[in-house]
């Protein structure tokens, strides 16, 4: 699947949070002699509401007491020791495995893990995926200092549940945030280029956004709902500013992995080191503004139109069919088919589609796209491939 195209150029920079270096200058909090204590006295009932208050903070703390043990920080460097960044991980598993971000690793050589304990070891990369950008090490450490998280159900997710999360921004490990999931199945461009010589890159779907404060070093770290479950891994964030030394800082536009695609993709990196994705062999593209719309002739406005199909894939032997016809938009041609459901499933925008496959289907399976063809309503089979 390649990368959905876009006609308009935002000002906001999706920006990975690739690297956090430790800040410099920062004064210590010094101790101050403990004030007297005075007497105890018996407070007054607490209306109702702050009762509630004081209900969701001890719930917060016992996440945090809950989870943090499972959170570790993860250095990178090269072999001769060079530094190359810092990031964060969780504990997937009893056996010794790490799930952090494929760019947490990327371009290092040796992987330190530090633990909330005070232990350190280093660890072995058993498998990377550039398209969801998941990676996981594995650690030979004893067994009482791995603490597994538990993981969720990104599918029951809803927009409004509060989140948690808990990483190393800018170095500062063990640090915790809280946001709000802000909506979900986004699209972002993966890490993998696509081979067709355009500098496209294949999309990774299926991600959730949230408010919740994100900055360099959350990266790898998990996404919580309030059971304490891992329902993300924290990715990436979209910001228009930056710290003093160019790091990316956070607006409240963040991203995270949904764990569903986590539970698909790990348990393959383990086993074989790599994981390979349902292939279409389409650019698409959606929310296009109402005059390209009508001047295209489209008859329905959801859906994913596709632009482009790539010669001898599954989407082109199914007769899936891009624009040829030329419009007053240099960069876009009508014609095309308008996908509208896969599997029977509604899709109103590309990243449905994404969502459905990536958590569905494998290489191999079949499936059936449904298209308006101009007034025509076209239901087409095709055999997936997988992500050359």
């Amino acid at each position: 699947m390649k990368k959905k195209v876009y006609l308009l150029v935002f000002l906001s920079v999706l920006v990975l949070s690739l690297v956090a270096c430790q800040l410099t200058g920062i004064t210590p909090l010094q101790l101050t002699p403990s004030p007297t204590v005075a007497p105890q006295t018996t407070l007054a009932p607490l209306p109702g509401s702050q009762t509630d208050l004081i209900s969701q903070q001890e719930r917060m703390v016992a996440i945090y007491d809950r989870v943090s043990p499972g959170v570790v920080t993860i250095q990178t460097s090269k072999a001769d020791g060079t530094p190359v960044g810092l990031g964060s991980g969780w504990v997937y598993s009893a056996e010794g495995y790490i799930v952090t971000n494929y760019h947490v690793v990327e371009g290092a050589d040796k992987f330190e893990i530090d633990f909330p304990s005070g232990d350190k070891i280093f660890g072995n990369v058993v498998g990377t995926d550039l398209d969801s950008d998941l990676a996981v090490i594995k650690v030979d450490v004893p067994a009482e200092i791995l603490h597994p998280l538990t993981l969720g159900d990104s599918d029951q997710l809803r927009v409004g549940q509060t989140v948690v999360a808990i990483g190393n921004p800018f170095g500062l490990n063990g640090t915790m945030t809280t946001g709000i999931v802000s909506a979900l199945g986004r699209t972002l461009q993966s890490n993998r280029q696509a081979p067709n010589g355009s500098g496209s890159y294949f999309s990774a779907g299926d991600l959730i956004q949230t408010d919740a404060a994100l900055n360099p070093g959350n990266s790898g770290g998990p996404l919580l709902n309030l059971n304490g479950e891992v329902i993300g891994v924290n990715r990436a964030i979209s910001t228009t500013s930056t710290t003093s030394t160019g790091d990316p800082t956070n607006s409240g536009i963040g991203f995270a992995i949904s764990i569903n695609i986590v539970k698909r993709v790990v348990p393959y990196l383990i086993r074989d080191g790599k994981y390979d994705y349902p292939y279409l062999g389409i650019s698409s593209i959606d929310d296009l503004p109402l005059q390209y719309l009508q001047e295209m002739g489209l008859r329905q406005y959801t859906g994913a139109y596709v632009t482009s199909v790539t010669p001898g894939s599954p989407a082109d032997q199914a007769g899936v069919r891009a624009g040829t016809q030329a419009t007053s938009i240099s960069s876009l041609k009508a014609g095309g088919d308008l996908i509208i459901a896969i599997d029977g499933h509604t899709v109103l925008r590309f990243d449905d589609l994404l969502k459905y496959l990536f958590n569905n289907k494998s290489p191999g399976d079949t499936v059936v796209l449904t298209v308006l063809r101009g007034d025509q309503k076209v239901d087409l089979t095709l055999t997936l491939g997988k992500r050359p």
